[in-house]
């Protein structure tokens, strides 16, 4: 007896022999979402840049959105920070935390301290209030700004964050003109301005001692590895110019930052480069157990003094190392290493580390390799992002207190722990960069990109951070490269521009429409030249208590920089689908909300979105799709923890081009004006067989060459014909759509 047709239902197969029912009609196609129904973020861009560039933006309305991170504009500080320093998630908070919860929108702030400002925007007033030090608020010590109402007549101030009254003291006591503003408040950079910096007195020094300038200290991997692929080489030859270039308050005066050299494999070797030696002298510690350092005249120098000995020594250690045969190294002793040398030398400072390789040999931090690919995907994947060791995490805490800020250049060809080895430079407001399979030849000119900067930027050290807020709400948590002892103060052994610190804000009572809220950032620094600072932002913001007018004043891209932030630290106690979900449902609120309350009635279908906020979606998922929350087969564990890192300190503008990439049709470019062509939206559909595009990322540069290219174009690019002859060498081919993939790298990752 045969059985029943296959597929078919069982209730045929109960009553088989009868005659077969008519087949089921067949599912309908899911009609597929046409691109250009969607949001155009290229469109959003070039409005914005058509309707805000002209315009000096002017920070003296409170709670006005500013200009896009895409559209470049000049800031008139009038008594709110420059976006350049601090962007919120909303200019509109809501009034109560009912309100908040409700909205599910973030409340948020991105602050970049030391951000370097355009070139036509002075940087922020000195102030120098002499032995008695910055005005401010006897209960929450919140520094005087523009925001602080004098009463009495000027003699006293009440203090815009807790109310408090505080007597002027006489040197600073000014009369109040009829409007109640002191005569003389728009000669006071801290009455007048959103930020500002404070000449701080001994009593904002450590120990009440007047801080030594830093030091800089080059800690050189000179294992196997580190030689043969030509690191050390370069390292050693770029050194001998930069050198000149130290940071310095003054262009024209000679920078007063000390250097120190250490070469290491399975042991130490410092150097001794006095300037009255003939050759600079070599002390090994092999006992890496009980770290140590053999010399202290003479190891920390001055470059000018120095300058010969020094050359000398950049000379000489690519020859001693070049037959070296040893592969193993460590890590945690050189760290060390150079942590007891600023001790010994009383001074805060920073560790530039370039290393190849997993710390293997028998040393304190020894690592093994944990990479196991199985546990992605899996409930288990988190603990790939932890450290491995908890010694990392203690010894940053030690470099935090003496203001020891590590860099970490990583030149790996094999897995080597990214997880665990950035610990101590992330804590301590460093940075991490990484050359994986460096070659010199490809490799040699994006690593010194990298590290000229890194050498040659302003920074502070042994940086203290506070942000106090008014009544309403407080700062609940923080996202970044820094290390927390308490709730409140973020400590960084090093500041440098380019770091971002995330707050989170939360309501602890009702805010009031008429008042606003305010934030106040302060930073307590000692600059390159030892003069110890405090850099001071304020940001005044509305509240509301209508939900449409939190969403009319919403900024997306510093969303998506918090929730980016916030997902990926997730990931250390999260599975990664558990934080995907997560992203998903948050967005899905904060539209569900605006539709329910703010929109008017239309089909269910409808996708209904605020102005501010059209491109959420978009960019979201784009976030998803990120290497680190949905990783590529051959994304390695190593760059996923590297990627994590980086976007943890990342500013509004470089998250936006990295989520979402730049790309510029360059065979549209206006070679008479050579101004580069409107760019394009990021989709495979948008690009022609026939063209040539850019596509930029904030760390590599891609170029993509159509199979059609005209010749004229790949002759003037490559200096050959036809498509077939580009050199191989120097691209990458993607067969599978006839294009060819120039990797150039800017900074950062490298593939």
């Amino acid at each position: 007896m045969r059985g029943p047709p296959q597929g078919y239902p069982a209730a045929y197969q109960q009553n088989y022999g009868g005659p077969p029912p008519p087949p089921a009609p067949a599912p309908a196609a899911q009609k597929r979402l046409d691109p250009d129904a969607i949001p155009s973020p290229i469109q959003v861009i070039e409005d914005d840049k058509a309707n805000k560039s002209g315009e000096p933006f002017t920070t003296g309305v409170r709670g006005q959105a500013p200009p896009l991170v895409t559209t470049n504009f000049q800031v008139r500080d009038q008594g709110n920070a420059s976006p350049h320093f601090v962007r919120c998630t909303a200019y509109n908070m809501p009034c109560t935390s009912d309100m908040a919860k409700q909205s599910q929108v973030p409340l948020a702030a991105v602050i970049k301290p030391l951000a370097t400002l355009p070139a036509d925007e002075a940087p922020p007033y000195l102030v120098d209030h002499g032995e008695s030090g910055p005005i401010r608020c006897n209960r929450c010590k919140a520094y005087m700004c523009p925001y602080m109402q004098f009463i009495e007549g000027g003699r006293r101030f009440q203090c815009a964050f807790c109310s408090c009254v505080t007597e002027v003291p006489p040197h600073y006591f000014q009369h109040l003109d009829h409007t109640g503003k002191r005569v003389d408040c728009y000669e006071r950079p801290e009455l007048s301005l959103g930020s500002y910096e404070f000449l701080a007195t001994v009593d904002y020094c450590k120990n009440n001692k007047v801080p030594q300038p830093p030091a800089f200290i080059f800690l050189i991997d000179v294992s196997y590895n580190a030689v043969k692929s030509g690191m050390v080489g370069i390292v050693c030859q770029e050194l001998k110019t930069l050198l000149d270039y130290l940071p310095r308050e003054n262009p024209e005066v000679e920078s007063n930052v000390r250097v120190g050299f250490v070469t290491y494999n399975k042991v130490l070797h410092f150097y001794n480069v006095k300037s009255t030696l003939a050759q600079p002298q070599m002390m090994v510690v092999s006992d890496v157990a009980d770290m140590f350092v053999p010399l202290l005249d003479g190891f920390l120098v001055s470059v000018s003094e120095s300058r010969v000995v020094i050359e000398s020594l950049l000379d000489k250690i690519p020859e001693m190392f070049a037959d070296t045969r040893e592969t193993e190294t460590v890590f945690a002793p050189v760290i060390q290493a150079g942590l007891d040398a600023l001790k010994a030398a009383d001074c805060a400072g920073k560790l530039f580390i370039f290393h190849t390789s997993l710390p293997i040999a028998e040393a304190p931090g020894k690592l093994k390799n944990r990479e196991d690919k199985k546990l992605v995907g899996t409930d288990k994947e988190k603990s790939l992002f932890q450290p491995q060791v908890s010694f990392y995490g203690n010894l940053a805490k030690e470099c935090v207190a003496q203001g020891c800020c590590v860099d970490l250049f990583l030149f790996p060809n094999q897995y080597v722990d990214v997880a665990t080895l950035a610990v101590v430079p992330v804590s301590t407001g460093g940075s991490v960069y990484k050359y994986r399979y460096f070659q010199a030849q490809t490799d040699q000119e994006r690593f010194l990109n990298d590290l000229r900067r890194d050498v040659q930027k302003q920074m502070g050290f042994d940086a203290v951070m506070r942000v106090r807020t008014s009544t309403g709400i407080r700062a609940t948590d923080f996202f970044g490269s820094f290390y927390m002892s308490n709730t409140t103060d973020v400590e960084l052994a090093g500041l440098d521009c380019d770091k971002t610190v995330t707050v989170e804000f939360r309501h602890d009572d009702k805010l009031s429409e008429e008042t606003g809220a305010l934030i106040q950032c302060a930073v307590l620094y000692t600059s390159c030249n030892g003069q110890r600072r405090l850099r001071i932002h304020n940001m005044a913001v509305n509240c509301c208590a209508q939900l449409a007018d939190l969403y009319r004043n919403c900024e997306t891209d510093t969303i998506i920089n918090f929730f980016t932030k916030y997902a990926y630290r997730s990931m250390l106690s999260s599975p990664t689908k558990t934080v995907r979900d997560s992203l998903v449902n948050q967005c899905a609120q904060i539209l569900a909300c605006y539709r329910k309350n703010c929109a008017s009635p239309s089909s269910a279908g409808q996708l209904i979105l605020p102005e501010c906020m059209k491109l959420l979606p978009v960019y979201l998922n784009c976030v998803l799709k990120s290497d680190v929350l949905h990783p590529a087969a051959d994304t390695s564990l190593d760059d996923r923890a590297y990627l994590r890192q980086l976007v943890s300190a990342m500013d509004v503008a470089e998250s936006h081009v990295f989520f979402y990439p730049r790309l510029l049709p360059l065979h549209k470019m206006d070679v008479e004006t050579d101004t580069l062509p409107v760019a394009v939206r990021d989709s495979e559909e948008r690009l022609s067989k026939g063209g040539l595009y850019l596509l930029e990322t904030g760390l590599h540069l891609f170029l993509w060459v159509g199979a059609n290219a005209q010749q004229e174009l790949l002759q003037n690019v490559f200096g050959v014909p036809a498509f077939g002859q580009i050199d191989p060498n120097m691209v990458r081919t993607n067969e599978k759509r006839k294009s060819v993939l120039v990797c150039v790298g800017v900074g950062g990752a490298y593939c």
